[in-house]
């Protein structure tokens, strides 16, 4: 089963949550990184414009996430925004005096994978002023993601998407193979890879390129070579058909 579709997966107990946002540009954007990490629950707090969904930058900016869009609830608070979450995490560059525990994207997104308990909310500010005290000093966690100091700023949508990823890769782990991208061989046995080495090292003699009386650490060297490859069956029969081809032409 795709392990979004299940009732416990983080993609289904985490929500978005925009608070008073003024760029239709911006909530569009952050739709689109949402679905491109498999996430799709969307709430807006008192945004800028009541008609924000349906605005035109809104709906270029999203880019095929119009579902997204198009499902996002519009709250008056953050009371409602949070209405059946057990867990809320505010983002922000700007560090509080007074604040919640503050937690990078990665050990966040780990702990919401880890507990099937948890269903969370991630808080995004204002592109301008950020999150108010009050609604930061109100969640479980302060995300700060550890961008370069001398130059920290991170548009809205750009946030979003460092956390939906975090999020994606902690609750898929090892399911990341599973799409099946590229090409994955059988790979090679020990006898295999022994097999190729005495007959490339054959090979190398017969060129000169090896010294049988003296051959130092060359053998050594390329063994550590190929260690770091994880040789498959085929590119062993490719390496061996290579020395094949070398000692059927020293022969001639």
């Amino acid at each position: 089963m795709n392990p979004s579709q299940t009732n416990t997966s983080l993609f289904k107990r985490l929500r978005f949550v925009l608070v008073e946002t003024s760029r239709p540009g911006n909530i569009g954007s952050v739709a689109r990184a949402m679905k491109t990490m498999g996430f799709s629950e969307l709430v807006l707090v008192n945004p800028r414009f009541s008609d924000v969904l349906m605005q035109e930058e809104a709906v270029a900016f999203a880019s095929g996430a119009q579902d997204v869009l198009k499902n996002a609830r519009i709250v008056g608070s953050i009371a409602e925004a949070l209405d059946g979450c057990n867990f809320a995490a505010a983002v922000s560059a700007r560090l509080r005096e007074f604040s919640p525990p503050i937690l990078t994207p990665r050990v966040l997104a780990t702990r919401l994978a880890n507990d099937v308990e948890i269903k969370g909310a991630l808080l995004f500010g204002n592109e301008r002023f950020g999150l108010p005290n009050d609604v930061v000093e109100k969640c479980n966690v302060l995300i700060n993601i550890p961008a370069n100091s001398d130059y920290s700023s991170l548009n809205l949508a750009q946030a979003a998407q460092v956390l939906a990823y975090e999020c994606r890769v902690a609750e898929i782990g090892d399911h990341l193979l599973e799409r099946g991208i590229g090409f994955h061989g059988e790979a090679a046995t020990l006898n295999q890879i022994d097999g190729m080495f005495i007959h490339l090292e054959q090979a190398l003699i017969a060129i000169d390129f090896l010294d049988a009386a003296h051959p130092k650490k060359l053998l050594q060297r390329l063994k550590r070579l190929f260690s770091r490859t994880q040789l498959e069956m085929e590119e062993v029969n490719i390496l061996r058909g290579i020395a094949k081809q070398i000692l059927l032409h020293i022969k001639k």
